[in-house]
């Protein structure tokens, strides 16, 4: 392949949603792409009918465009070797599969489906090893000729050689070989329907859009001997093969639901970032500089090296893409934080994606219950509480002045609709016991409550460093520790423990409206 333009495909099969796996080996290809000057190509493998879904077509498309993966060839991109589906290549199957038939490298079999269960029965019965027994392999010129004239239905199966092994490099592995008696025997390559078996339609489109590199799971490193001969036999070069390394959940097994999210909707709808996915994706199973934990996309193209991957299973840990997302929050301008967050405080977009919700993984806290904020049929947010006397021009300012205070405390998105809820609701008096901070009784609670009244009298036109001074100085004058000072208000103001910090929020909430809800407070004790 030296020499040639680097061409390499994601291809997968339309029949179930965008998973973080998938995501890796897109991902990887690409990378691999964009390092070597080449092209990404997105094909549709969607043979399988049974399972084919047009929403699994559009949630393909979807999930490109969110992580920013772009294509050169496929799609609504087109290009010079399409068409980029493979419903629309039957043909071509057809035309290739006579071929290898005319070459004597495959041939007719006409078992019918109750032969080929009494072959099963049998092997399983006795032990023996699973797949068909060749029988048609040895059907001669006549044979064939009358069964094609009395018209009886057939498949093409593949002649694999009896004797030998199959032998090829991998980019990761290194050689690999395979006893050619392991090889699946005579796989079909044709169906009796017309549609070709997905190992007849890969090979087939991998040679003719000139794929030079075919990146892959490791699952599928048992299907790569069969491919190898099936290149054989039509006397075509088969492009490098690089086998990725499996990505595994904490417990070492393939990553499933059972750890929490993996179809890329759902890390959309808990609240993720797409550059968080794609850096944290970009880094399983894969090293690029030393020392250096984020990158752009374009740097992870730049520095992408197969020499670079690792051969062991990469673990995929739930707690570094949090602290990738969390980081890449705080890498938000104020606006850009505003377009991420509204579809969470509003529960609309990604925040009403699909997600499967277990007592492990509940179902985040999004939308205007939480907040009180939802979309107009406009496009703007207004306040769902008309007693705020609140319009969407004031509610997107008040949106705004928080994102700078909210920022630094969000790991989700999806955590932006409790932080913003005090701006837009009137908050119930929270109970006596979740207001009386543990080192203080009742008594001295009420005490910091009536102070905290004339601290937050003196805050407008304060910096943020003396507004913090005087909050230390009145705790030392009442004899005790600044957050037993701070929770009580914060609890009086916005009905919570969590928060965004606390003298930004009565700013933005405003002194007048802060000190009511305090004296509202002071009232129950």
């Amino acid at each position: 392949m030296e020499g040639k333009e680097v061409r390499v495909r994601y291809a997968p099969s339309p029949t179930g949603m965008q998973h973080i796996g998938g995501v890796r080996t897109a991902l990887f290809n690409y990378l691999f792409a964009k390092s070597q000057g080449g092209k990404f190509i997105l094909r549709l493998e969607d043979t399988d009918r049974t399972r084919y879904d047009e929403k699994f077509v559009k949630n393909l498309y979807d999930t490109m465009a969110w992580l920013g993966i772009e294509w050169d060839e496929g799609g609504e991109k087109g290009g010079d070797f399409g068409p980029y589906v493979q419903s629309e290549r039957f043909d071509l199957y057809k035309k290739y599969a006579n071929e290898l038939v005319e070459k004597g490298e495959a041939y007719y079999c006409f078992c019918d489906s109750e032969r080929l269960e009494r072959i099963r029965k049998i092997q399983t019965e006795n032990n023996m090893p699973p797949g068909y027994d060749r029988n048609c392999r040895h059907l001669t010129p006549e044979e064939v000729k009358a069964n094609l004239d009395a018209g009886k239905p057939y498949v093409i199966r593949l002649k694999v050689p009896l004797e030998g092994e199959t032998k090829f490099h991998d980019h990761l592995l290194g050689d690999i070989v395979w006893k050619n008696e392991d090889i699946s025997p005579d796989p079909i390559l044709l169906k009796s329907d017309g549609f070709p078996t997905y190992h007849l339609a890969n090979i087939v489109d991998d040679h003719l859009m000139h794929i030079t590199h075919v990146m892959r799971a490791q699952e599928w490193i048992p299907s790569t001997p069969l491919h190898v001969q099936m290149y054989r036999s039509f006397g075509w070069e088969h492009p490098e093969f690089c086998h990725l390394p499996m990505v595994n959940g904490s417990d070492g097994k393939k990553l499933s639901k059972r750890h929490g999210a993996t179809s890329v909707n759902e890390f959309r709808a808990r609240g993720y970032l797409p550059q968080a996915i794609i850096n944290y994706v970009a880094l399983l199973g894969c090293s690029y500089e030393e020392g250096k934990d984020f990158y752009t996309l374009e740097e992870l193209c730049k520095n992408f090296k197969l020499e670079h991957l690792n051969k062991a299973p990469a673990v995929f840990d739930y707690k570094k893409l949090e602290f990738y997302n969390g980081n890449y929050i705080r890498m938000l301008s104020d606006e850009e934080l505003y377009k991420w967050t509204l579809p969470f405080i509003t529960k609309t977009g990604d925040a009403a994606l699909d997600i499967n919700v277990s007592e492990q993984f509940p179902a985040p806290h999004v939308g205007p219950e939480y907040s009180g904020v939802a979309l107009g049929d406009d496009g703007e947010p207004y306040c769902v509480d008309k007693s705020m006397n609140m319009s969407s021009a004031d509610v997107k300012k008040k949106l705004m002045e928080i994102m700078p205070l909210i920022k630094e405390r969000l790991k989700y998105l999806t955590e932006a609709a409790e932080m913003v809820h005090f701006v837009f609701t009137e908050p119930a008096v929270p109970p006596k016991e979740n207001i009386i901070p543990k080192r203080l009784d009742e008594a001295k609670t009420k005490e910091v409550l009536t102070a905290a009244i004339d601290y937050v009298k003196a805050l407008p036109g304060m910096s943020h460093e003396d507004a913090e001074n005087l909050a230390r100085s009145t705790a030392e004058k009442l004899g005790i520790k600044m957050g037993d000072f701070m929770m009580p208000i914060r609890m009086a103001v916005t009905g919570s423990r969590v928060s965004p910090p606390l003298i930004g929020s009565i700013l933005i909430l405003g002194v007048d409206k802060s000190i009511e809800r305090i004296n509202k407070t002071l009232a129950t004790f």
